[in-house]
């Protein structure tokens, strides 16, 4: 790989042709998948601005949502093809593509100095070879997509009738990833589908080839080491290979948060680092079990990376953790926000997150999914919420049906955060006898916290492309991580490369905590308000749950002073922050 950071998925349009944008310069990124209506208004808004035909596959088509993901991700990988195929036959001069390409690497890559040191060749025939040498070793960056893999939707006719599972939103999805022409990964992630897990024994790209390649591979993006090592069991079990762990803090982070029970990104790091070979050498043994009884010879394991995201914001922690925790790359998401060059964020919200502060990011429970989603008090989508509330119309439209998970008034699931399902929970609500008047508020605001992520995650590319139809909410949902709060200005491509390498620092004068203290202050909030909401009533299995997540905060505060134990300045710091800490979890609350 050209480089050792990637960028993940954001939400559902800010990253959704983020490969058009950086694959050329060697980046590799990550689109999401989930929204087969954004993929084809993209593919439609690409073909229009590169002059080719466009031909719309409609919702009546049999299997149109996977026909959609693979029509989609055919273009992009044709237009960045294209892109790259030019870009390499460019002179190296200033200005010219090829030479940003090779100016973004970072100063270690043997690519980079390579390309230095033709720079200083006199001109001639020797320096046209080791031009044409340096054309030859150029790799494109990654075209990866990301499904998650619980929003699985099931999907029936206009008689009721059941497609099957064939046809759920994440394996309709898949199906789409495993017919396209890409040869990369699919990032899974929210936990584990054992069905859509299973389906990908039916697609021959995810097993290997006779010369033991894998044309796509997989990659498990995961908070813990434990069900990292279950999921991966399971797939390797069917001969399939995980050829990722993409480690994600719980909490400082983007998008979705999932809290582990108390567990810290450094304890997490260090246990993948310490059981990494033995893990690999189990995994491969099981692999190898399934392919001989499918007759494919593997006589060496695959390669399998790990990498971390969330929450890193300096290239010297970036540095710290590629190198103390052998790690073969990072990811960079939230920053990645502030460069129009690389996602689709409209020029309001971009203004907005440009001159945020720590407090305009906090976790909530506004995703109808019923798990944590940091959210940004800038977004237009809370302004909306906070309106239809004040006409008494709380809730939105269900349009896109993507996140129903709710049965409890319906025979079929709805939304949380559609206005039937908000309408019937509310009429529960009035018909309770509820004596406080700051209860009824506190449930009524539990009730229409739910925000459209549907439409709220695309509308930002829609605007940023001026393709938002008549009558289509221009409200725009975004979920960045806490850490963006000390980027403060808009960047271009070349400064926020040049930052996460070191040439460059964009956060010289930001007063911002480690990404280790960051993640530890996040999780001793969490539990202290878990504690607040339950001591009242606190049952035995809670109080069993609370212990517990406390014995692994101050398991991981132990960790880090350990490991910062010769860092005498950073190691002062952490012992105030810690000490801070440690009383706010003992005396407050004893469990």
């Amino acid at each position: 790989m050209s480089h050792t950071f990637h960028i993940p998925v954001l939400g559902l349009g800010f990253s959704v042709d983020t490969p058009l944008k950086v694959a050329r310069y060697g980046i590799s990124s990550v689109m999401s998948i989930v929204d087969d209506e954004l993929t084809e208004r993209m593919r439609e808004y690409h073909c229009r601005q590169n002059n080719l035909p466009y031909e719309p596959i409609h919702k009546h088509e049999a299997d149109h949502r996977a026909k959609r993901i693979t029509a989609y991700l055919n273009l992009v990988k044709q237009l960045a093809d294209a892109q790259f195929e030019d870009l390499k036959k460019q002179e190296f001069k200033a200005g010219t593509d090829i030479t940003r390409y090779f100016e973004l690497l970072p100063d270690t890559s043997q690519l980079k100095q390579g390309y230095d040191l033709m720079m200083e060749f006199p001109e001639g025939d020797g320096k046209t070879i080791f031009e044409n040498i340096l054309r030859k070793k150029m790799i494109q960056g990654a075209i990866d997509v990301n499904i998650m893999a619980k929003v699985d939707k099931m999907n029936f006719d206009a008689d009721g009738h059941y497609y099957g599972d064939e046809y759920t939103d994440a394996i309709a999805a898949l199906r789409g990833f495993a017919n396209s022409d890409l040869s990369s990964s699919v990032v899974l992630s929210a936990g584990m589908n054992p069905k859509l897990y299973s389906y990908l024994e039916h697609c021959a790209d995810f097993f290997p080839d006779q010369d033991g390649n894998i044309k796509k591979k997989v990659i498990l993006k995961v908070s813990d080491f434990r069900s990292a090592f279950i999921q991966a069991k399971f797939l390797a079990k069917k001969g399939l290979w995980v050829s990722e762990f993409r480690i994600e803090s719980g909490l400082n982070c983007g998008g979705h948060a999932f809290a582990t029970e108390g567990y810290l990104l450094g304890p997490i790091l260090e246990e993948f680092k310490l059981r990494r070979a033995s893990m690999q050498m189990e995994l491969f043994e099981m692999m190898r079990t399934a392919l001989t009884a499918k007759s494919i010879d593997m006589d060496a394991a695959p390669k399998q990376r790990i990498t971390v995201q969330g929450g890193i914001g300096t290239a010297e922690e970036n540095n710290f953790l590629m190198s103390y925790y052998q790690l073969d790359g990072t990811g960079w998401g939230s920053p990645f926000l502030l460069v129009p060059e690389a996602t689709n964020v409209d020029k309001h919200t971009l203004a907005k997150l440009a001159t945020s502060t720590e407090d305009d990011y906090y976790t909530s429970n506004a995703s109808p999914l019923g798990v944590l989603f940091n959210n940004f008090r800038g977004s237009t989508i809370e302004d909306l919420r906070l309106k239809r509330m004040d006409k008494g119309r709380p809730g939105s439209p269900c349009t896109k049906k993507f996140l129903l998970t709710n049965t409890e008034f319906t025979e079929k699931p709805i939304c949380t955060a559609s206005r039937e399902y908000q309408r019937l929970k509310i009429a529960e609500l009035d018909s309770q006898v509820i004596t406080s008047s700051e209860t009824y508020e506190h449930k009524l605001a539990e009730i229409t916290e739910k925000i459209c992520l549907c439409e709220g995650l695309c509308a930002s590319a829609y605007l940023k492309y001026d393709i938002i139809k008549p009558k289509e909410s221009t409200a725009v949902a975004v979920c960045p991580g806490p850490n963006l709060a000390y980027f403060d200005k808009v960047y271009s491509l070349d400064e926020m490369v040049g930052h996460i390498y070191g040439k460059i620092n964009l956060l010289q004068h930001a007063q911002r905590p480690h990404l280790f203290l960051k993640e530890l202050q996040l999780y001793t909030q969490y539990w202290l308000n878990d504690m607040k909401r339950n001591i009242a009533e606190l049952t035995d299995k809670k109080k069993v749950q609370l212990h517990k997540f406390k014995e692994q905060l101050l398991s991981g505060i132990s960790y880090y002073q350990n490991l910062f134990q010769d860092n005498q300045m950073l190691l002062a710091e952490l012992d105030n922050y810690l000490n801070q800490l440690k009383e706010s979890l003992s005396p407050t609350y004893q469990l």
